[in-house]
């Protein structure tokens, strides 16, 4: 790192910190081999897969990324942005159940890596390779090409396909674009615990509407076609079949009208397979067990809510006869193994990281949201595998837990393997950052919100400074957290001038149910609790000058950013918004309806949650970013609030980035975007005028 190193530009080139760190862990060959990815430094995009043979063995690299080429194919772009990958090289893998050998996409096509050899092979024949998976006694791969589900036989025969329609619309073995962005769940194809069959989901677009990306910077390039179901709309059909690997097909049938969703697919060696199926509404989720000799299902288990039910990582999945899911029972988010909740309504159950004959491991936060800890469950109780404050997270499987530890006393997060024989360290290489954040976590107001306050490290008792709210603040998705690298960022714009408040208020995860649900079709609530942060953070700590106060957010923080001034200047002075949803109706389906319905039966409420209606109340200083190849929130939602605020006569600035995505990879970009930011919010709050 060069001496003249800032904070932006670290925080790029190293993607927050991100490169070096281990991840995306794969326990193999009865837990006696751990493969992983990580990059060769704390600023090297480029990751490479390592293997660790336990309980004694070395950390081996297995693929060099230097020997990739990477370039990605559109279909595999859009995975990456679904997931909100950023690096290069081998990003995602799939290993057979021995770990001995591992397949992957690079530049479009399918690589097999022998771990104990190290040995690279390129199969020939296969072209435009997206998502392959090996089955678990690895014997053939399955990967989507195209529109069209492949197979190669890895003792020879070269490539053929496995299941394609002529129907342009559809496509075999891939996640529809809702799946991928709001369900979590982003593959289509699951291999049945012999290799001899797969689960394989068909998505036919035909009915969704396509939305042209364009790229304005470079007017002779043909617009990027995308099927794209805004709320109200077309979803794709999506159904499921079992594919023989000798080209036999059975459809696996459930009530599809009634529950269009096909949240999560589980197929282990534990039972048959499992499907969780939801509704339009998200009022209903099935769990339903498959029964592959004629395709029929049966219903496990039904959970309901008048409101939403909320989809979960991990689940559904076997424990002995038993299905293990987590669902919302009285009052508390629980751990259920069949019908029985096993955990108290006090434990707010996050997911579940794994299942075995032994117990279930999972995460979880007690009585304080900005912890999170991993927890086994047994039958002979609760068993607490993390103690230490801060937010720890895991990976499982055979026996061997793998621990990722972040703490406020140290930078960084701590990696440990623990197996029945050893405990033992993985190395990260991740960049140390050269900003050492100092935070004062607070509980303020009425609704005991959780606040972190980040003051200059300059800062003497008597001085005031402008004040800089910086939230996301939406469903999903904390940012008031007991990890010092989630307060970075925080403490280097603090040190440009800023009282830093971040504030998580209703809607975000990690306290009780009621607390998320209670934005139901009100999202306006999220300001109101960034309102009542900031005074309540006012009342304790008078460095804070409420006569300059500016916020700044992205997604959902941008929303909430540009509401913020639209809606209470008497308290915002000045907002930057990147990537703002300023109309609900152009967002998509699943997550817009489940929080505020189908604009055609809820016109008042997307009425009331939109900002177009509000762009003439704009008094303040707003900046809207927005990168124009963003395929999420698209720009058409800030290209709208602009022209409304235009058409209203209101002075406002946009800054439109080319080539960008909703994510900001690029290093120049997320570097200087930074630095831009802060340059505006400075400018706007030092020329405000203090109120008399």
């Amino acid at each position: 790192m060069s001496g003249a190193d800032s904070f932006p530009r670290q925080s790029a080139r190293t993607r927050r910190f991100t490169l070096g760190e281990p991840r995306s862990f794969t326990v193999c060959a009865d837990g006696s081999r751990l493969l992983f990815l990580r990059s060769l430094g704390g600023s090297d995009p480029r990751t490479a897969l390592w293997a660790l043979d336990l309980p004694d063995g070395e950390e081996r690299l297995v693929v060099d990324p230097q020997s990739l080429e990477d370039d990605v194919p559109a279909s595999e772009r859009a995975r990456r942005e679904r997931v909100r990958e950023s690096a290069s090289g081998v990003v995602a893998y799939s290993a057979d159940r021995a770990g001995r050998t591992v397949a992957f996409a690079a530049a479009g096509a399918l690589r097999l890596a022998a771990v104990d050899s190290g040995e690279l092979t390129e199969v020939a024949g296969a072209l435009k390779v997206f998502d392959p998976h090996i089955d678990p006694a690895g014997q053939r791969v399955a990967y989507v090409s195209g529109r069209a589900l492949c197979l190669v036989d890895l003792a020879g025969g070269g490539p053929r396909t496995l299941a394609k329609d002529p129907v342009e619309s559809v496509s075999w073995g891939r996640a529809e674009h809702i799946a991928g962005e709001e369900m979590g769940r982003y593959r289509g194809c699951w291999w049945s615990p012999d290799g001899t069959s797969l689960l394989a989901a068909r998505v036919d677009e035909a009915s969704v509407a396509i939305r042209w990306i364009s790229d304005p910077a470079h007017p002779d390039r043909a617009p990027t076609p995308l099927r794209y179901p805004a709320a109200g709309t077309a979803n794709a059909d999506v159904t499921l079949h079992l594919l023989g690997i000798d080209g036999s097909r059975l459809p696996i049938a459930w009530d599809v009208a009634a529950l269009p969703y096909l949240a999560r697919v589980h197929w282990s060696a534990a039972g048959p397979p499992l499907l969780q199926v939801q509704s339009r509404d998200q009022r209903r989720v099935v769990t339903l067990a498959v029964d592959i000799t004629d395709g029929s299902t049966r219903q496990l288990h039904v959970d309901t809510d008048p409101i939403w039910v909320e989809l979960f990582d991990g689940v559904p999945a076997w424990f002995g006869e038993a299905v293990v899911r987590i669902a919302d029972v009285d009052g508390g988010r629980r751990l259920l193994v069949g019908d029985e909740p096993v955990t108290p309504p006090e434990i707010y159950v996050r997911g579940v990281v794994a299942t075995d004959e032994t117990g279930v491991v999972f995460t979880a936060s007690y009585d304080d949201p900005t912890q999170v800890h991993v927890v086994r469950w047994s039958r002979d109780g609760i068993e607490p595998l993390t103690s230490e404050p801060g937010v720890h997270s895991a990976s499982a499987g055979e026996g061997v837990v793998v621990v990722a530890s972040a703490a406020m006393d140290r930078f960084g997060r701590g990696f440990e393997v623990r197996a029945p024989k050893t405990s033992r360290p993985l190395r990260s290489v991740a960049e140390m950052p050269i900003v050492a954040p100092s935070v004062r976590m607070l509980t303020v107001g009425a609704r005991d919100l959780r606040v972190g306050l980040v003051l200059p490290r300059r800062h003497e008792p008597g001085l005031q400074w402008p004040v800089l709210l910086s939230p996301y603040g939406g469903p999903h998705a904390q940012r008031v957290l007991s990890a010092r690298g989630a307060w970075l960022e925080a403490q280097w714009l603090a040190d440009e001038g800023f009282a830093v408040v971040i504030a998580d208020g209703r809607g975000t995860p990690g306290r009780d149910p009621d607390w998320e649900r209670s934005i139901h079709h009100r999202l306006t609530l999220t300001l109101e609790d960034q309102v009542d942060a900031l005074h309540g953070v006012a009342a304790v700590e008078p460095a804070l000058d409420l006569g300059r106060v500016g916020i700044r957010g992205w997604s959902y923080g941008g929303y909430l950013a540009a509401m913020a001034v639209l809606r209470r200047p008497d308290v915002f002075h000045a907002a930057v918004a990147g990537a703002p949803v300023t109309d609900w109706s152009l967002y998509d389906t699943h997550y817009t309806e489940r929080y505020l319905g189908r604009p055609q039966d809820e016109p008042d409420v997307y009425a009331t949650n939109s900002l177009l209606d509000d762009a003439l109340h704009l008094t303040r200083p707003l900046l809207i970013v927005h990168g124009l190849a963003d395929d999420n929130v698209v720009a058409a939602h800030t290209l709208l609030l602009s022209q409304r605020l235009t058409e209203s006569g209101r002075q406002h600035s946009v800054l439109p980035l080319t080539g960008v995505t909703h994510m900001t990879p690029q290093e120049a970009v997320a570097e200087n975007l930074l630095v831009l930011q802060v340059q505006f919010l400075r400018d706007a709050l030092t020329s405000r005028t203090p109120p008399r």
